[in-house]
């Protein structure tokens, strides 16, 4: 049998392991009791008798013993009930919705947050879907126009895939804010989760799109969908890679604006909330305080199986106290 098998064995009455301390006072009886069956013969000296061989029936008569020892020890080892056991979960879970709708647009390349915004937005979001295990998530990228990077799925890994994949200059350069809120909502309209939430990032203001914020908002508002919105960038100025005419990038010093009057209407009016991420550790903050916001309830019921196997120890208990009274009452039976 295999050994991983004794491995993963229970005991449902380990106390009855305690008889096989009877075994040393079986040892006992069986050599007391086979002293009553010896004769005594009184001689002036053994010398003359150590010469003869001894009976084949008095070597293997301990046999006996040995027969009745391994019954007894499998017959407890049976009584103590040994069991395999087989776990399985049934996940009960009020899933929310969520879309990631981020913003690729140019000034997303702005170094105030390391090593730059975008590639601290992608990091941050990895770790915010690695905490959502039971979520679906997808992922909407906007600039001038927006488009469905990833639908909304179970499959955090090919999520994860696609995330990875974002980078600046993948859409025509802009901010349409309204289209990608607007993107976002018609991803989560047709969703039957208790919860349809969208966590919109951007580093600008609206300046292009065929779909106005204020409409984009009222859509979400029709479909009781939440908004968290967040602006990415810290305040004042920051360093943005610029192109030289020489064909060199040099850094740059760019006023950053965010529209946060907007966001913060759009947040307030879906129920959600605004932050400002003007750092990595901001920015790692603000979703780990959405994701405490946006708790999922999960339920998850426990089955227990038991497979007994006690039946062998029963079976090697029984044939050894066949075989221990057969060899008895035949090859070791002893003379009237």
């Amino acid at each position: 049998m295999n050994p991983e098998f004794w491995k993963n064995i229970e005991f449902a009455y380990p106390a009855f392991f305690w008889l096989l301390l009877l075994i040393p006072g079986m040892i006992w009886w069986y050599v007391s009791a086979g002293r009553k069956y010896q004769g005594s013969v009184q001689v002036s000296s053994l010398q003359g008798l150590k010469g003869l061989p001894v009976s084949w029936k008095v070597r293997f008569r301990p046999l006996l013993l040995v027969l009745r020892i391994i019954a007894y020890a499998a017959l407890v080892a049976a009584l103590a009930r040994p069991q395999t056991s087989n776990t399985s979960e049934n996940i009960d879970s009020e899933g929310i919705d969520i879309v990631l709708c981020i913003d690729i647009s140019g000034s997303m390349l702005a170094e105030d947050l390391q090593p730059n915004r975008m590639e601290a937005v992608k990091k941050t979001a990895m770790d915010f879907v690695d905490s959502r295990i039971s979520d679906r998530i997808g992922l909407v990228i906007f600039s001038g126009e927006s488009f469905t990077q990833c639908p909304i799925t179970m499959d955090h890994g090919v999520l994860k895939q696609q995330l990875m994949q974002v980078r600046s200059g993948l859409l025509q350069d802009g901010t349409a804010i309204g289209m990608g809120l607007a993107t976002s909502v018609d991803r989560l309209h047709n969703s039957k989760a208790k919860s349809k939430v969208i966590i919109l990032l951007t580093d600008g203001v609206n300046n292009t799109g065929l779909v106005d914020p204020l409409t984009a908002l009222e859509i979400a508002k029709a479909y009781k969908v939440k908004v968290y919105t967040v602006g990415a960038g810290t305040t004042g100025k920051a360093p943005f890679p610029t192109p030289m005419p020489d064909g060199t990038v040099r850094m740059q010093m760019t006023d950053v604006e965010i529209d946060e009057a907007l966001l913060k209407k759009i947040a307030v009016e879906t129920g959600g909330r605004y932050f400002r991420a003007t750092d990595n550790t901001s920015l790692q903050n603000i979703y780990h305080e959405i994701d405490k916001l946006e708790r999922t309830k999960v339920e998850i019921t426990s089955y227990r199986r038991f497979q007994e196997h006690f039946f062998p120890l029963a079976m090697i208990a029984l044939a050894c106290i066949l075989l221990e009274v057969v060899l008895r009452y035949t090859l070791f039976r002893r003379l009237p």
